[in-house]
């Protein structure tokens, strides 16, 4: 099995010291129950020792699990590695907010093999950063970058919103430049979306909050492409940029490439072959199950052939790679090819129809619009 076909493993911590209003991530407030948590995650770990015996990515995401006391996070690794078996070149990423970041915490993250850094900056405008509910200051997002750096992580992404009501072309701009003075290796740029029952939703719903329109979003998220590109960032999947290919998420691509993966903790999600499954979005149930050495399945499916197809070409036209002709069928769907071709929406790389950055734009449309 290459590395690259190894499966990954995401670790949900569910935790979060507040709710940011826009943020639909399954996470509770009430820290007190992190050591439980930890005890039965690593029960649910077990579970799965003969059916994922390896990986080569391992990502620590949330909720907040910065808020990780260090003998917790260390007991957690520990017990990960005693259930299971990583490459020796697995990627370690955890999510880190940067109001929980110390020289203190980022030695204790090398010490204990974490490899790479994502930081919830999502602005580096105070107006902003206060619009959107967040804990951190825009200054002490700077002073989080600059240690990050200062500790010697080579290995390090920046995650930005933009979408945001009142927000410019000029500040967007600026606020991606201020990004690329801390030398990241990675970027992420994410649309401001209303989710689910979320504050900001009930607010849009009531008429106090209005996004701009689609038009608009979409010069800024070509703003971002056009910016980062000439920083020399390879655009991969519509929302992510790396530095060069050897910088991406190993982990977040594997989702995109149907590869396998194995999630653990609350809402964690998981696929393998064809079947993929979801733990129950409740602290409290996946407490219950996992303590009864149950594993916390809260649903699951198998996918048809043809629906495997049609993923393949959501995610295929998310994502660089694309997708390959052969995966296109049927007159109707050629005339639809070439007439993404004739609109610049795509373009044609030996075997592989590869989205322009124009095509970005309308990613998850162009499947509907080639799969016959």
């Amino acid at each position: 099995m290459n590395r690259s076909d190894l499966p990954g493993l995401y670790i949900h911590v569910p935790f979060c010291k507040t709710k940011c209003p826009y943020c639909d991530f399954y996470s509770v407030t009430d820290t007190k129950r992190a050591v439980q948590w930890l005890s039965t995650t690593l029960m649910e770990a077990s579970l799965y020792r003969e059916e994922f015996p390896s990986f080569d990515s391992l990502y620590i995401g949330g909720g907040t699990p910065s808020l990780l006391g260090g003998p917790l996070l260390e007991d957690l690794l520990c017990g990960l590695r005693d259930i299971f078996r990583f490459d020796g070149g697995t990627e370690l990423t955890m999510e880190v907010n940067p109001d929980d970041v110390t020289r203190e915490k980022l030695a204790l993250y090398r010490a204990l093999g974490v490899n790479r850094i994502s930081l919830g900056v999502q602005s580096f405008r105070e107006d902003e950063v206060r619009f959107l509910g967040r804990r951190h200051s825009a200054k002490q997002a700077e002073e989080a970058l600059r240690l990050i750096a200062d500790e010697g992580f080579a290995e390090f992404g920046i995650d930005l919103i933009y979408g945001l009501p009142g927000q410019t072309l000029r500040s967007w701009r600026q606020t991606l430049r201020k990004a690329l003075e801390h030398g990241p290796s990675h970027i992420s740029c994410y649309q401001l979306t209303l989710e689910g029952d979320t504050p900001f939703s009930r607010m849009s719903g009531g008429g106090s909050l209005k996004l701009p329109a689609d038009a608009i979003q979409a010069r800024f998220s070509l703003a971002a492409s056009e910016t980062l590109s000439e920083a020399g960032f390879i655009h991969y999947e519509v929302s992510n940029f790396a530095r060069g290919l050897e910088h991406l998420s190993r982990h977040n691509v594997k989702y995109w490439q149907h590869k396998p993966y194995l999630g653990l903790g609350p809402s964690a999600h998981s696929f393998r072959g064809n079947r993929r499954w979801w733990n129950a979005r409740c602290l409290d149930e996946h407490l219950l199950k996992t303590g009864r050495g149950e594993k916390a399945t809260g649903g699951s499916e198998r996918l048809s052939a043809d629906q495997m197809r049609l993923e393949r070409l959501l995610f295929g036209f998310r994502t660089l790679w694309g997708v390959e002709m052969s995966e296109i069928s049927g007159k109707d769907g050629q005339k639809a090819i070439d007439g993404l071709l004739t609109s610049r929406l795509v373009e044609l790389h030996e075997t592989r129809i590869i989205p322009t950055e124009k095509g970005y734009l309308f990613a998850d449309g162009l499947p509907v619009m080639v799969s016959g």
